[in-house]
This record gives structure tokens, sequence and C-alpha cells, in this order.
């Protein structure tokens, strides 16, 4: 799925935003669809051939030159560190107690707990950590990941010319401007 020339075009990834950390990693199809089954990190080996298949659907998505689906693979990687990690800190994974964030009480991480397979999450989410970082740092992520914002300027101030409405009167005065 090649980037459009053309911001007129209106292709349907113009509506994906990149976000902040894994912000819409389980809402934007068929990316959530074809990743999800890849996305483990229960044990280190687990982490490792998933993180390692993720990697994989990464680059392919390079040779695409497909950067939302590059954009939802680093997004998988994060969040399987980021789950991993919580795992460790938090026994069970939970950081709240029952009534989740607006009624529980946040749990605090026990300084030097150990219960079985803290051991196993830190290092699933190390596992997953250094390829999120070299997912994050790869050139030709950065590269398509620049077009794409530049892109999705074109394709954002498009859409508000063809939706603006067409009014007569006045012109609206610009924030600053006198008289």
């Amino acid at each position: 799925m090649t980037m459009s020339l053309s911001p007129s075009l209106s292709p349907p990834w113009a509506t994906y935003r990149i976000g902040r950390g894994e912000t819409g990693v389980l809402t934007y199809e068929p990316y959530k669809s074809a990743l999800l089954p890849l996305w483990r990190f229960k044990t280190p080996a687990i982490a490792r051939t998933s993180s390692s298949d993720l990697w994989a659907a990464f680059l392919n998505y390079e040779k695409e030159d497909d950067f939302v689906g590059m954009d939802m693979c680093r997004k998988f990687i994060q969040m399987g560190m980021t789950r991993a990690k919580r795992y460790a800190n938090y026994k069970g994974g939970r950081n709240y107690e029952a009534g989740g964030k607006e009624g529980g009480k946040v749990i605090g991480i026990e300084e030097g707990a150990d219960w079985e397979g803290r051991r196993e999450k830190e290092e699933a989410s190390q596992v997953f950590r250094e390829v999120w970082e070299r997912a994050r740092s790869h050139g030709g992520y950065l590269a398509k990941k620049q077009e794409f914002l530049s892109r999705q300027k074109e394709w954002d101030t498009e859409k508000m010319r063809k939706e603006a409405p067409v009014g007569k009167g006045k012109k609206r005065k610009r924030k600053g401007e006198n008289g």
C-alpha cells in the first residue's frame, strides 16, 4: 500500500494517527487482525518468537512502502514491552484494586518483592525493548514517518477545505489583528 501523492484522493489511511505510545493499536484495521495473533509475552522464549515475528512484519511493511503497517508493528512491539513490564511490576498485571482506575486504589510496587514469574516477565519485557528500540530508530521508519506526517498535513488541509462552509459576509478577523 503506497501513499498517494494527491491529497484529494483521500486514502483510507489518511484517518490514521500516529498518536502517543500504543494509542489506537487495538482499533485500526486491517492491521490489528493481522498483528494481534503474533503478539505474545508470557515467557522470554514466547517473547523472542513474538518480537521476531512482529519485526519480520515490520520489515515486510517497509518493503511494501506501508508506513501505517510499520507503525502498527512498532506499537505492538511497544505494547509487548509495556505489558510484560506491568506483569513484572504487579503480580497478576493489575496496578489498581477492584474498581479500576476510577474507583480503585493504585497498588504500589513492593520494593524487592518477588513472585513466581516476575523475572520471566522482566526478561520478556527486555526482549521487546530491544526490538522496539531497533524499530523506532530504524532509518526507513523515520523517513516514512516524516513523509507520512507531511502527507497527512496535506490530506487534513484538503479535507478542511472541502468541508469548510462557503459563506457570505465579513471575513473573520485573525487572532491579534486590529481594526
